[in-house]
């Protein structure tokens, strides 16, 4: 049997959907899979790149032994719906997603990069981008495999929103700095930085009251979760409003 990956384009207007929950959906609708067969797409969208054959059954198939696992992998991939079929490159060796697969992972990726790249190109940014950067990846999978991702993907698209919040505040733009960075609280109510971006936007755009709700929602997140103080850097923002020291320690 060849080496060579097949080349066969994927279906036209199919996409895997691994944020907010596993969805494939094709132009007629969603597609229904068996569990074996949404683990391993799921598992190729994550990757993003050709997998050895040992590498992806041993992932999927843990408890196996390495032939079960094998036999497994062949088994799910010659029952997978003809419409499904097209997305994947299987050859002797290596298992991947065809290149123009859609994910919508692979876009938030992206976006991610493109928020990362020069300002004026971060400002560009489509709004369906940032609705993908609302979202973490598979939530409630337990694999290893997911939660490794799952965490690497949260860090990188909170750091973005929040780098979205300061160029959007910056350029006046105060709607969508609000919406980059109470996506970014949302994503982790206890992230003080998050907070910090959303208070520098009330204060720029002139709503001090704003400012001081937000830093007393904080206040209590952490003492009640946390049994801490906000940190001097959050507390210097609204100081001069309250004109006393900000942590009050109530």
């Amino acid at each position: 049997m060849s080496n060579r990956l097949s080349t066969a384009p994927a279906t036209a207007g199919t996409s895997i959907n691994v944020l907010g929950g596993f969805a494939l959906t094709a132009e007629g609708g969603p597609i229904s899979l068996p569990a074996t067969a949404e683990r391993l797409l799921a598992y190729l969208a994550l990757v993003g790149k050709p997998v050895r054959r040992q590498q992806l059954a041993g992932a999927l198939w843990l408890e196996s032994t390495d032939d079960r696992a094998a036999a497994s992998l062949r088994s799910t991939l010659w029952r997978l719906p003809r419409p499904v079929r097209p997305l994947i490159r299987a050859g002797a060796t290596h298992v991947s997603l065809a290149d123009d697969a859609r994910v919508d992972l692979w876009r938030a990726e992206a976006s991610i990069r493109q928020v990362g790249a020069a300002p004026e190109e971060a400002a560009d940014l489509p709004d369906e981008a940032l609705g993908l950067l609302d979202q973490d990846v598979l939530p409630g999978w337990g694999d290893d495999w997911v939660l490794l991702e799952r965490e690497r993907h949260r860090q990188r698209r909170l750091h973005a929103l929040e780098r979205l919040c300061v160029l959007h505040r910056d350029s006046g733009r105060f709607d969508l700095a609000l919406r980059a960075g109470l996506a970014a609280v949302s994503g982790e109510p206890l992230r003080e930085s998050a907070h910090r971006r959303v208070i520098e936007v009330h204060l720029a755009e002139g709503n001090p009251g704003e400012a001081l709700r937000q830093y007393e929602l904080f206040r209590r997140l952490v003492r009640t979760e946390l049994g801490l103080s906000p940190s001097p850097a959050i507390r210097s923002l609204v100081a001069g409003l309250l004109g006393r020291p900000a942590d009050g320690g109530r």
